[in-house]
């Protein structure tokens, strides 16, 4: 469909004398199929004009109606009232969808938009020496199917997990560690553990508050570089690092670089250094802070009082760093909506400090998970751990798989990439911006609109492709597909890299799993309209190529989600 809206622009810049860009970005697809794929609505052409948009879409129909009889894509231009409305060759769509789909396999619906250019994405950045909880999962799984859909727009990506390893909550359990712990107990289960111990001091220091002084000087120590607080340190970062990979294992989601908050510690100095060099700080009751009054924002805390920096400060170093490496076209911060206003001052700062890459930087922010039970505390010790959300939707899938069809090969397998598939979907699905209210019932019914449902539609398809005499043949006459359910299908397979393109521009991968339920929808609506291995001659192998593109697409889209595509289910 790429093609066909740029043959439109072709034909109507010149008439409507608007910058490409402009005409492009004012196409939109009509309500109904039978009203044609794109929409120019004519009410921008109006007070320029000094015409009724109805008028000027009459006008323009008619002097469109001699171009597109040259045209390769376009078949009609209708005017509908206010709107001009185009029509795409149904056969030339038909065979140059399915066939790229056939010939471009894993690569079908990828652009080259972003060739050269490179994005940084910020994303997951768990804490250390805490669980990885059910709150983790936004970041982790927006961020990772960001990266695969920039890279599907041709760019390259750079993931980086921005670790939480850094701060007085160290030093607290550097303390407890010294007070109750065990080194076999933690060993043994290094996150639960130290998890524990975070808990046991927070309840001992609501009857003892000099623990909480204790604590902050034992971070003190670790600031200071004394030998016994990095040993700890370290020894809780990478036995932390350990269990949060084989999460990120299970989930198949991988880094370029993991820079937590302490790898800029040596940057703090040369930043607040330049910021005051350039006389962007001030002091205000003993810490250092950049006023940002005039651009409606509170001050940006450098540094505080007792001499201890912020994130906002390791932010703005990490930030001038990640630009000096990677020279990003953009850079992404995947952060819960909590944190909106602390993006909007690190980007005014950037912006102030005279970097004119600052407009690159994009936050992406997301809603909550929220529970019946309340807001989830690391403190108070309620939180419910991802890894446990994964092993209950694999449980399910597994104990679905053996009612349904027990002698299924390498059903662990298949019921990880179900089960995993589910949490990941229930997640994506929404729009990210909005709270998710998360309940058991629905993250593990695998019913409806969910990961299982396309997934099950990928590998019916499967079964059919792998029946005796079945051979996809790409160079067949597949005008042939004449159904309203048969160009459904095609018009969806060709609206996937358009798809790509929003989920991108909107930084939602949401759209794209929409669009999957609706593929697979028109899919189902096909198998139970239009026989394939019982239809005839050359319907029969051009259905069989329509159901192969299905396939691919359903394939490609779910592993831009982060999920697998079984073949057996």
């Amino acid at each position: 469909m790429e093609n066909f809206k740029n043959e439109i622009v072709s034909v109507l810049q010149p008439l409507v004398q608007l910058a490409e860009k402009d005409v492009q970005q004012q196409l939109t697809v009509p309500p109904e199929l039978k009203m044609g794929d794109y929409s120019f609505p004519c009410f921008v052409l109006s007070k320029s004009w000094k015409r009724s948009p109805q008028e000027i879409s009459a006008f323009l129909a008619e002097k469109l109606g001699e171009a597109i009889e040259e045209s390769f894509w376009i078949s009609d231009v209708k005017s509908v009232g206010p709107y001009l409305n185009f029509f795409c060759s149904r056969e030339k769509l038909a065979q140059e969808t399915l066939q790229g789909a056939f010939y471009e396999k894993e690569k079908y619906g990828h652009l080259q938009e972003g060739q050269g250019k490179n994005v940084v994405i910020d994303f997951s950045a768990p804490n250390i020496a805490k669980p990885f909880g059910i709150g983790h999962l936004r970041s982790t799984v927006i961020g990772s199917s960001l990266y695969r859909i920039y890279e599907a727009m041709g760019y390259n990506c750079v993931g980086i997990n921005h670790l939480g390893d850094w701060g007085t909550q160290f030093g607290k359990l550097m303390l407890a560690y010294k007070l109750w712990g065990s080194e076999d107990s933690l060993r043994e289960d290094p996150i639960s553990y130290l998890y524990q111990l975070y808990v046991k001091f927070h309840k001992a220091a609501e009857e003892d508050p000099s623990l909480e002084e204790e604590g902050r000087k034992w971070f003190k120590k670790l600031e200071d570089g004394e030998e016994e607080a990095l040993q700890l340190w370290s020894h809780f970062r990478d036995l932390s690092l350990r269990e949060f990979n084989r999460i990120y294992d299970r989930l198949d989601i991988t880094f370029d670089a993991e820079q937590g908050e302490s790898f800029y510690n040596e940057m703090l100095a040369g930043t607040i250094d330049s910021l005051m060099e350039q006389n962007l700080v001030q002091e205000s009751e003993g810490a250092l802070i950049v006023d940002l009054e005039a651009f409606g924002l509170p001050p940006c805390l450098l540094r505080k009082k007792d001499g201890a920096t912020l994130y906002a400060t390791r932010d703005l170093c990490a930030a001038i760093y990640r630009y000096e490496k990677y020279r990003f076209h953009r850079l992404i911060y995947v952060v819960g909506a909590a944190q909106s206003l602390h993006f909007q001052q690190l980007f005014k700062v950037l912006e102030c400090m005279g970097f004119p890459w600052a407009e690159r930087c994009v936050h992406v922010p997301f809603g909550l998970i929220k529970f019946k039970e309340g807001k989830m505390s690391t403190r108070m010790g309620n939180l419910i751990f991802l890894e446990d959300v994964i092993d209950k939707a694999v449980e399910l899938a597994r104990q679905i798989i053996e009612e349904k069809n027990p002698g299924l090969k390498d059903k662990n397998r298949v019921a990880e990439m179900i089960g995993i598939g589910a949490v990941i979907f229930g997640d994506l699905s929404n729009d990210r911006i909005k709270d998710i209210d998360f309940d058991w019932d629905k993250v593990l019914d695998f019913s409806g609109e969910t990961s299982p449902y396309i997934q099950y539609a990928h590998a019916r398809i499967c079964s059919i492709l792998r029946k005796e005499n079945v051979t996809v043949i790409p160079e067949i006459n597949t005008s042939l597909l004449e159904t309203g359910e048969e160009q459904a299908l095609i018009l969806a397979l060709a609206r996937f890299s358009e798809t790509i393109k929003k989920a991108a521009e909107t930084y939602k991968p949401s759209i794209l799993a929409r669009y999957l339920i609706e593929l697979t929808r028109d899919f189902n609506n096909f198998y139970h309209q239009c026989p394939v291995l019982t239809a005839e001659g050359e319907l029969r192998q051009a259905r069989i190529l329509l159901i192969d593109g299905v396939r691919q697409v359903l394939v490609n889209g779910l592993y831009l989600l982060g999920i697998e595509a079984p073949s057996e289910m």
